[in-house]
């Protein structure tokens, strides 16, 4: 096993070549953060919620939240600490050596590319409803969904992404400020909705608030898990931060927070305004299964065809069956111009982190090729767009995003450890943000990293364990011969770079 270790004095020496301009601060990280977060997680993914955990969904989204708390609390000193873009990536790279870090690099470029597919088809069924409601026209079957969906291509899906790689070729500035207008449309349709939920809600509801018992509502934890993965974004960013050992621990906790009072207001608000129950099978009794032929037929009953767990749109639908139709459809709309701001921002974190591997030529050295004009790594970029589109035209959006949770629990755990281990091995580095009780802080979230990852389906594990092995050939093939670190020359050098720093 290669466990060739980079210094953190090499990672901060390596992010001043073929560096990336400093342009975002504080508000701009937190934006980006609540840009990413914010999105298909309480738009689209609270059906499937509803239909795992019923009105226990609440509980899945604390459960999600604190183990994302946690984990970013771990992720905020690393970031502070080594604010290098890479994430994940390049604190594993520094402590656990080359082979696990590359391993965490293509899982978190598989979770960024899947994560915004399932953005992208999540925001293709708001685009539907808008041409519905507004323009009176109905999409053909075929171009509205993918092959699973009863479709052909979900060609919505596919033009977004394309435009949305268009904007980042162009520049992380001028992406960040269309990011900020995006969030303050999702900031103003979420409160809304609260506000024209919360009176309506009847306790009656909530019972019996957990029908599929303590599995639901871990299954549900771990696919809406999703809407929390936007601070490892951040992390991402760390290099075109400006004053990173402030603004990122900023970044990190404040869009975490202020995400988190959103879920749970807005998931309370659906509950009690129409209910959560899921949709079973009347021979078996069990809850059928998200994604399924079977729940697709069921919610063409008339029966059910008001329920949560049925709605592409969930919650312009919550307002219709509570007799706001306007809003809901101004809702609709909300979604339909921001969730593209989540596509945005997974394809950044994915580029930035494809990247610095490049930069460490694990990946081709083309990769991390920056634009002389637009200062972007425009070839990852266009790269990872046709793939995310591809990916988007062709999948449903539950199974793109389950499989996404799996690569960013494997990448919360490792940072989580990280951090544990270099507060052992270094523990006089300056930090200039020190993770509060790490003794407890650390184990709970590689713990609840764990539990996510259990909770999902065996499907979605086998599908990373796959992608990973595939990883682990790449990089026998490939990056190791390839690494400075495996060069002679190299070594040397930082042998007596290390010698030095000892002395």
């Amino acid at each position: 096993m290669n466990w060739r270790v980079k210094r953190v004095e090499d990672l901060l020496a390596s992010s001043t070549r073929s560096s990336l301009p400093r342009a975002l601060g504080a508000t701009q990280l937190v934006l980006l953060g609540v840009g990413i977060m914010i999105g298909t997680g309480i738009f689209v993914l609270a059906a499937q919620a509803a239909q795992k955990a019923g009105p226990g969904m609440m509980v899945s989204f604390v459960i999600a939240g604190l183990v994302s708390a946690v984990t970013a609390l771990c992720y905020a000193e690393l970031a502070a600490m080594v604010p290098v873009a890479g994430s994940a990536y390049t604190y594993s790279y520094a402590v656990f050596g080359e082979l696990l870090a590359w391993l965490v690099g293509w899982a978190l470029i598989g979770e960024y590319a899947v994560a915004a597919s399932a953005v992208a088809v999540g925001w293709s069924h708001y685009f539907v409803g808008f041409v519905q409601n507004f323009l009176h026209m109905r999409l053909p079957t075929a171009l509205a969904g993918g092959p699973m969906d009863g479709g052909i291509v979900n060609l919505p899906a596919f033009l977004v992404v394309l435009l949305v790689t268009g904007l980042l070729y162009v520049g992380t500035r001028e992406s960040a400020r269309v990011n900020a207008v995006l969030v303050a449309i999702k900031i103003i349709a979420l409160t809304t909705f609260i506000v024209l939920t919360l009176p309506v809600i009847k306790s009656g509801h909530f019972v019996p608030f957990a029908p599929l018992g303590l599995s639901g509502i871990g299954g549900a934890a771990a696919s809406i898990f999703f809407a929390y993965v936007g601070f490892d974004a951040l992390a991402t960013a760390a290099e075109e931060a400006r004053d990173p050992q402030r603004n990122l621990p900023i970044g990190l906790i404040g869009s975490l927070v202020i995400c988190t009072i959103f879920y749970l207001l807005v998931s309370a608000g659906a509950i009690g305004a129409i209910g959560a129950q899921p949709i079973k099978d009347p021979a078996t009794g069990h809850a059928l299964a998200t994604g399924s032929v079977a729940l697709a037929a069921a919610c063409n009953l008339d029966a059910n065809l008001n329920a949560l767990a049925c709605s592409g749109e969930a919650l312009a639908h919550v307002l219709r069956q509570i007799q706001w139709p306007k809003i809901a459809a101004m809702l609709g709309v909300a979604a339909f111009v921001a969730l593209p701001s989540v596509v945005l921002i997974c394809i950044f974190a994915q580029t930035r982190i494809a990247f610095v591997m490049s930069r460490d030529r694990l990946l081709p050295a083309s990769l991390s090729s920056v634009h002389p004009r637009f200062k972007t790594p425009h070839v990852m970029t266009v790269v990872t767009g046709l793939i995310v589109a591809c990916a988007a035209a062709l999948f449903p959006v539950g199974q793109l995003a389950d499989v996404a949770n799996a690569g960013t629990l494997f990448a919360f755990m490792m940072a989580a450890a990280g951090v544990m281990w270099l507060r052992r091995s270094q523990p006089h580095r300056h930090r200039p943000f020190r993770t509060p009780a790490l003794g407890v802080v650390g184990p709970l979230a590689i713990a609840g990293c764990v539990y996510l990852f259990y909770s999902l389906g065996a499907f979605t594990q086998i599908v990373f364990v796959t992608w990973c092995g595939v990883g682990g050939v790449v990089y026998l093939t490939y990056g190791r011969t390839r690494s400075p670190l495996a060069q002679p020359s190299e070594c040397t050098d930082m042998r007596a770079r290390h010698a030095d720093a000892d002395r």
